[in-house]
């Protein structure tokens, strides 16, 4: 079958790749890509970190835009509908809906990536936001400048990236966590609070167990109100329970549609032309012999190229494996994270937290090493990566720990 039109629905970091990759293959036919906000694709991990960071007066926090408009669309050929949702997906007749406008594809890439969650009662409120867009992190930003009293729902990590920025402005600011370990889906119960510790360290009040019962305020917030009855004042507040996949524009499209849209291990989503990327996407994992869906930068670029490429040569499609990886920049530490937190043992390999601020802990599934959590530790997490890519035994990876280890300390 030929390939004339290649449509990409998501203008986030899994689009743009997809759209660089189909160009590299040396496609010819149309590429359209559809965003349901009205930015050029911009890069989101900065949102809640550096892009919060206090400047120097007169000084603008730098721009996270990939691509200026004209490479978009004169380099890459790309035709841009922004600013623009989709409404539904007709999987027979090959065509993305937009509202009464139709596009038809004979490749699509879904990379819709996901929503954040929000709390119920705060529609409408001012000064709460979650930090998902860009819009987010302009109006986040804003408050922080002013000097707004500041409550985070959620001890995660956009959260406590939230955090971070509010005290090196030397605001206070309240961490609310429902959990009573902090961080366990992520990284585990062992590590979770070694990480979470961070806080107090920098001045940040971060309370566990505790349930948010409402909002208070009338057109802004003023307060935050907890299951004891007692409330914390509030300017700023930012929601951050994680998000959702975005697929409720795809109800009744035919795809299989849990915890994202569910693929095979070439990302393919079952029906003819139709592959998935992103946080969107729930594909299995041949490495890890298990079904995934990530939130991460990494495995966003690297799923939008692997689906661009499977979708317009299907006969040829490349299962997707990959170490999942992601990073946390809080206060004046980085933490990151390759493998999955799944574990039967944890072990701390390197370093002493509480004493220089640095680790690395070594995650163990069964007989394999599955995981590895530095705490600046920028030097070596890769390596363990490596590690996870030839799908280490866990006695290779204690050695190699210890050779790392041993080099360090001369």
């Amino acid at each position: 079958m030929t390939i004339d039109d290649m449509v990409v629905v998501g203008a986030g970091l899994a689009g743009l790749r997809a759209a660089e990759a189909a160009r590299k293959t040396g496609f010819a036919g149309s590429i359209t890509m559809i965003g349901a906000e009205p930015h050029l694709p911009y890069d989101r991990p900065p949102l809640s970190k550096a892009y919060l960071d206090p400047l120097e007066s007169g000084q603008q926090p730098a721009s996270t835009t990939f691509r200026p408009a004209r490479t978009l669309r004169e380099e890459l050929g790309v035709d841009l509908a922004l600013g623009t949702a989709v409404t539904g997906l007709d999987t027979g007749a090959k065509q993305v809906h937009l509202g009464e406008r139709a596009i038809g594809y004979d490749a699509l890439v879904i990379a819709t990536g996901a929503d954040a969650r929000s709390l119920p009662g705060s529609a409408g409120l001012a000064g709460v936001h979650a930090l998902r867009t860009l819009d987010d992190a302009i109006a986040v930003r804003a408050a922080l400048d002013a000097g707004a009293r500041t409550v985070v729902i959620g001890a995660g990590f956009i959260g406590s990236e939230v955090a971070s920025g509010a005290r090196k402005r030397g605001l206070e600011v309240t961490v609310l966590e429902s959990m009573p370990t902090p961080l366990v889906r992520a990284i585990g119960e062992l590590m979770g609070p070694r990480c979470a510790s961070l806080h107090e360290k920098n001045g940040a009040d971060l309370r566990c167990g505790v349930t948010v019962t409402g909002l208070l305020g009338q057109g802004k917030v003023e307060a935050v109100r907890l299951s004891d009855g007692s409330a914390i004042p509030a300017d700023l507040v930012v929601v951050g329970i994680g998000a959702v996949p975005a697929t409720g524009w795809l109800t009744g499209s035919g795809l299989t549609i849990d915890n994202g849209v569910v693929c095979d291990s070439t990302l393919w989503a079952g029906v003819d032309g139709v592959y998935a990327a992103g946080d969107v996407a729930r594909w299995h994992n041949d490495l890890f012999d298990r079904s995934m869906r990530l939130e991460h930068w990494t495995s966003a670029a690297e799923q939008g190229t692997i689906a661009a490429r499977n979708a317009l040569n299907p006969a040829a499609a490349q299962a997707y494996r990959t170490v999942p990886y992601f990073w946390s920049d809080w206060y004046d530490s980085r933490i990151q994270f390759v493998g999955v937190p799944t574990a039967d043992e944890v072990t701390v390999v390197d370093g002493d937290f509480d004493r220089d601020g640095r680790c690395v802990a070594l995650y163990r599934e069964g007989d394999r090493l599955a995981g590895v959590l530095t705490v600046n530790g920028q030097s070596v997490i890769m390596k363990y990566r490596g590690l996870l890519m030839r799908r280490a035994g866990w006695a290779d990876a204690l050695a190699f720990a210890e050779t790392r280890r041993a080099a360090r300390t001369g």
